[in-house]
């Protein structure tokens, strides 16, 4: 495997959240066929594995640290204009 990114999909309540949903499987499609993996929450941990409220933005964090020597770098996907606040928390906890 070429690199290891940890993927924040970030999500906005009042948007489609089909969108995070889309979005989520295009880049992880695209990650794979580029070589490279992904640590992102799983979808059953939120909604579609999204960060949107605080407590998404801990487990993904978490779940960062746990991966932390596995990570070669960071990528924030808004696909509904997600939260962006939480994004950056998830990244500054982790």
């Amino acid at each position: 495997m070429k690199s290891v990114f940890g993927l924040i999909i970030g999500n906005r309540g009042f948007f489609p959240a089909q969108l995070v949903r889309e979005g989520r499987e295009d880049i992880l499609k695209a990650l794979k066929a580029c070589g490279c993996g992904a640590v992102v929450l799983d979808e059953k941990d939120s909604q579609f594995g999204s960060v949107e409220t605080l407590e998404d933005a801990k487990k993904c964090a978490a779940l960062f640290r746990k991966n932390a020597e596995k990570i070669d770098g960071i990528i924030i996907s808004l696909p509904n204009f997600g939260d962006e606040r939480a994004a950056a928390g998830a990244i500054q906890m982790s």
